[in-house]
């Protein structure tokens, strides 16, 4: 991050000639547009430079990939000067010592990806069409019988303000708010309303401040809805996914780096690691499918037990080749065909180019550990043999190889992503934001994860073993972060002892702070900007290095940006320093998640009781009305704010969606407290921290 007083960045794009000058002139242009949240004038100039630089010849699509990043630069607040014929910029200062002009500033720049998707054609027609009447169960309905009125709920909250604190004014809060949760299912239809539940989800997923993208992997939609109102209205949205593949202070935190791991074994070099590590070593290599390498004549039974070095190198040699041939022939189509299962056609997946390269690579990284483990006499699961391999280098790197592999087999089953969390107006003033994130520990909504997941064949682990992998998950960690770095009310001390939820008296609730991801990522570069460079690398380079193909890598969207930028020129380390970085949190469900990760147990000691999983929910929503709602409705500016938002026509109700140039957001300042959005590419977050680790 440019801090103030150094000198400028230089974006030199490897372009001359006409396209050189178009790159130029907008970057002239935009120095002259003030930031203002919109779209409209930034839409202009980046439509006649790109008609510009299409008729330029062959720097054409080198300059449409310079013209798209400075779009997005100045979009996130940086600053252009053309003297000489360069370009020189600077990112915006961040404004640390004042969080509501740091919170701004981001906020603002997100604005603009954002309003940039609600520009597109299919999403207003969507947005549009969910606003129409149509006629459903009960009647005439749309999205916006789904919205709660705030007059009338100000009206009731008023009248439990006039009650002393305690059960007479909590039994009027539940009367007028009665929280319950509804998992997403694809095909579900709201019994209230006809709508679709998803499509319910996607719509208030518009109110967010950051764009909305799907999520490769695992992903649990969940609606919270008030039972208390006609219709039940939507009091907040989440979504739960597969956890970042690699995040280097979350992992600490863990233990689950290797070198953290290997000092937990010096410590305690007991038997029961030793197995452990022969275990798991084992059930690693038997997971990879090895038939086709037995047969060409690539590795035997043998080798596996006992690994020779030339061996080792034949597989080495076999990825290389595999990964070429899948670079120059990807069959990106094949493999995003939604499979209906069944061994023979993962056999074929695992002999495809890709799954053969990682099947070889793979093999070849747990046979090298066998063989350094061998040598150094760890024949047998012993202290004795533990203590020589933790006394060597060589079996200190073995070893940390084994737990990065166990690790990879965990961390998108046993633990999730909180990805979107929050409410909608008007529950958001009072404080509706906790209420969603305490609800997504409940029993309810783990068992609803571990059922949705447990005959599922997972599509990657499958593709490595050529046989149907089903991997039910034992939910027992969820993480997230904080969409701003300078602070989350959300999230921040929130804290429930166990004992106030019917569970373990003495363990904790709570989103536990880690520290801040490194402000490394391509969440601020746009989806046109990864298209046109998608665009220049297929008419510049036969094999592409990055296809965006579930399991050809962790962060597809990241990698093909840094690619892209190298290609045009520009100095992809530092434009991919957005210097925003986020909050990390830790949700905790059983005291002994850390074990359940390692593989080291199958059973989770859980903090909140797995009977009666809807009396979980129902004290969480009675804590929270005793601990934040008794007192949020104590505050007439908060009761003002809450019956601003009516279903009156015209309707301005800070719950619909903002639609640039057909309606802007009838209330600016009202944003729902929410995490940072979905990295499919959705991994915006995921961008930053799977960067930081690597």
């Amino acid at each position: 991050m440019e801090q103030q007083g150094e000198a400028a960045l230089t974006l030199r794009l490897r372009a001359d000639g006409k396209a050189a000058r178009v790159y130029l002139d907008l970057a002239r242009r935009l120095s002259a547009v003030p930031l203002d949240g919109l779209n409209s004038e930034l839409q202009e100039l980046r439509s006649h430079a790109m008609q510009s630089a299409a008729v330029v010849g062959v720097g054409g699509s080198i300059a449409r990939v310079g013209i798209s990043v400075l779009c997005d630069l100045w979009a996130q607040g940086w600053t252009f000067r053309v003297p000489d014929g360069q370009v020189l910029a600077k990112p915006p200062q961040t404004s640390f010592g004042s969080l509501d002009l740091e919170k701004a500033r981001l906020r603002a720049a997100h604005l603009h990806a954002r309003n940039a998707q609600l520009l597109k054609p299919a999403v207003r027609d969507f947005v549009l069409g969910m606003e129409r009447r149509r006629l459903g169960p009960n009647g005439w309905t749309s999205v916006f019988s789904l919205m709660r009125d705030g007059r009338d709920l100000a009206t009731k909250l008023r009248a439990s303000a006039g009650e002393p604190r305690g059960p007479s004014r909590e039994a009027m809060l539940r009367a007028s708010i009665d929280p319950y949760i509804q998992v997403v299912e694809s095909e579900s239809i709201c019994q209230l309303t006809g709508l679709r539940l998803v499509d319910i989800w996607r719509y208030f997923r518009y109110t967010w401040t950051t764009p909305f993208n799907t999520t490769p992997g695992r992903r649990v939609l969940l609606l919270v809805r008030d039972r208390a109102a006609e219709n039940h209205p939507i009091i907040g949205i989440a979504s739960l996914a597969s956890a970042v593949v690699q995040h280097a202070r979350r992992d600490e935190w863990i233990g689950w780096t290797g070198e953290q791991f290997v000092k937990r074994l010096i410590q305690n070099p007991d038997r029961k690691w030793a197995r452990w590590l022969n275990q798991k070593l084992a059930q690693l290599i038997a997971a990879i499918y090895i038939k086709d390498f037995y047969t060409e004549g690539i590795i035997t039974a043998a080798k596996i037990r006992d690994p020779t070095h030339k061996a080792i190198g034949r597989l080495g040699r076999e990825a290389e080749l595999a990964w070429r041939r899948h670079r120059m022939y990807p069959k990106a189509v094949e493999h995003k065909t939604v499979a209906k299962g069944g061994n023979t056609f993962w056999e074929s997946q695992a002999q495809s180019h890709l799954f053969r390269a990682k099947r070889a690579a793979t093999l070849a990284s747990l046979l090298r550990a066998r063989r350094i483990l061998l040598d150094l006499g760890f024949e047998t699961p012993t202290r004795a043999g533990l203590i020589r391999a933790l006394n060597a280098r060589d079996g200190r790197r073995a070893i940390e190889q084994i737990v990065r592999a166990v690790k990879s087999a965990h961390v998108g089953i046993d633990m999730l992503d909180i990805t979107v969390c929050g409410a909608i107006a008007p529950y958001a003033p009072l404080l509706g934001g906790k209420l969603v994130s305490l609800l997504l520990t409940s029993t309810e909504v783990t068992q609803a994860c571990e059922r949705r997941y447990a005959t599922a064949e997972s599509v990657i682990a499958s593709s490595m073993a050529g046989r149907a992998v089903r991997r039910g998950a034992k939910l027992v960690l969820f993480g997230t972060t904080s969409l701003y770095g300078v602070g989350s009310s959300q999230y921040n001390r929130l804290k429930v002892r166990a004992e106030d939820l019917g569970g373990e008296t003495g363990e904790l609730i709570w989103f536990e702070p880690l520290g801040r991801s490194a402000g490394y990522g391509s969440f601020h570069l746009s989806p046109d900007t990864v298209a046109e460079i998608e665009t220049l690398i297929a008419q510049t380079r036969q094999n592409r290095r990055v296809n965006s193909i579930f399991g050809e890598g962790v962060s597809p969207r990241l990698r093909k940006v840094r690619e892209g930028l190298e290609l045009v020129g520009l100095p992809a380390d530092r434009l991919l320093q957005h210097g925003s970085p986020r909050l990390i949190y830790a949700v905790a469900l059983a005291t002994n998640f850390r074990d359940v990760l390692l593989g080291v147990t199958r059973r989770p000691q859980y903090i909140l009781p797995q009977t009666k999983p809807r009396e979980t929910t129902d004290r969480i929503v009675a804590f929270w009305l005793r601990r934040w709602l008794s007192a949020r409705i104590e505050r007439e500016d908060t009761l003002k704010e809450v019956e601003r938002h009516v279903l009156i026509h015209p309707i301005k109700h800070g719950a619909r969606v903002s639609l640039p140039g057909v309606r802007e957001a009838p209330i600016p300042h009202l944003v729902p407290q929410r995490v940072c959005e979905d990295e499919p590419e959705q991994h915006d977050r995921d961008q930053a921290h799977q960067a930081e680790a690597a």
